[in-house]
């Protein structure tokens, strides 16, 4: 059983053949992989070690004292929360051993191809279909909202590959290259002025069948492995105290005393304790990660964290008067990621607005926190035994 005291000395033993000042990032990235240091729970080959999660924080605060290097979890964290838990539980182990390496260490990012123009909040009802010919899947339709899109070499991409089933039985889940012909990637500009969305049109792309995940039209029961572990991923983000937005509006409150008021004090202080039990509900739930898989609680964390964005940023924009409404730059750029805390308060408010949308919007994550945390009975679903193909659109 691997303990604290025995991942210690193979992160001792990999510093010591790997020195960070002396090896080039990506090759250390690498043996650390290699070494099952990438995620200590994963199993053994698989950049893991099959131990507890909870050890991965040992592993981590002897790498970050040396200095080690990062794999940039900002850029590549679609591929690190979404599609690498996916495909440790429904790939084939020769897509374990192709993907899992190089998407750690970040050599290729991932994208997620899953909401349509007209399947958003119904994910279910998505209409891009996929038509088997031989030993491959010819993939045709329009995904939206897609982040990092301009930056992918892969995508997970859920398709219609049954209509004559009802939408939920009828999907199934693949692994697209977004360099193949057919793939066709448009920037979404967002009211931030960058495009970190992108549209993807997919015409004619032919993904082979050994790159689908799961069973034929069980891409439904696939996806939702991918939902879970994306809400906690976005809602259940490891933060010190008073760390993140939180953080900064504390910090802008310390350094603007001529800008206090009473009424801006008492609803900071009420914000700094949402904020703090937000943390540490995140905290327990990263606990109960270690005994399996994420589930609707994740949901829950994800709503939380809409929300407080949006009223922390709300709250900045407001106490810093004319000063929250400066912005910085405006024109049209595809970054690599989103940064809450290291731009202007005015880029924050305006990006906020997109977390209670992506990931799920707030409105469907609080159906799931009502039915499948509090068990309140389910709405009327008129359309559940119902052909894809006979569905109004």
């Amino acid at each position: 059983m691997t303990d604290a005291d025995d991942l210690r000395r193979r992160t001792a033993e990999l510093l010591a053949t790997h020195p960070p000042a002396t090896t080039q990032p990506l090759d250390f990235l690498r043996a650390r992989f290699d070494a099952g240091l990438a995620w200590v729970h994963f199993p053994q080959g698989l950049g893991g070690l099959d131990a507890p999660r909870s050890l991965q924080a040992v592993v981590d605060a002897e790498l970050d004292a040396a200095g080690a290097p990062g794999n940039d979890p900002g850029r590549i964290g679609i591929g690190l929360g979404m599609a690498a838990p996916t495909i440790l539980q429904f790939g084939t182990d020769e897509q374990k051993q192709r993907f899992l390496r190089p998407l750690w260490t970040g050599e290729e990012v991932w994208c997620q191809l899953f909401s349509e123009p007209g399947a958003g909040s119904d994910l279910a009802s998505l209409a891009t279909r996929a038509v088997r010919e031989g030993e491959s899947w010819i993939v045709d339709g329009q995904k939206v909202w897609t982040s990092s899109a301009h930056l992918a070499r892969w995508a997970i991409l859920i398709a219609r590959t049954d209509p004559d089933v009802p939408k939920h039985r009828g999907i199934s889940y693949f692994v697209c290259d977004m360099t193949d012909p057919g793939v066709e990637v448009r920037p979404l500009r967002q009211i931030t002025g960058e495009a970190e969305f992108n549209e993807v049109f997919l015409t004619g792309v032919r993904i082979p069948d050994a790159h689908r995940l799961g069973e034929v039209g069980a891409g439904w029961k696939v996806a939702q492995t991918t939902l879970m572990n994306e809400r906690v991923a976005i809602g259940g983000a490891r933060t010190p105290r008073e760390g993140g937005m939180i953080g900064v509006a504390a910090a802008d409150w310390r350094a603007r005393p001529e800008l206090r008021t009473h009424d801006l004090h008492q609803r900071l202080l009420k914000l700094w304790v949402e904020a703090e039990v937000a943390r540490l509900t995140g905290e327990r739930l990263r606990q109960q990660l270690t005994k399996g898989q994420p589930g609707p609680e994740g949901s829950g964390m994800k709503l939380a964290f809409a929300r407080l964005a949006q009223e922390i940023s709300g709250w900045e924009v407001e106490f810093l008067a004319e000063d929250g409404l400066t912005y910085d730059d405006w024109t049209m750029r595809r970054p690599d990621g989103v940064d809450f805390t290291g731009r202007e308060a005015g880029y924050r408010y305006l990006r906020a607005k997109g977390n209670s949308i992506e990931g799920g919007t707030s409105e469907v994550l609080l159906n799931i926190v009502a039915e499948r945390v509090l068990g309140l009975p389910p709405e009327p679903r008129t359309d559940k035994d119902v052909a894809w193909k006979d569905l109004p659109r």
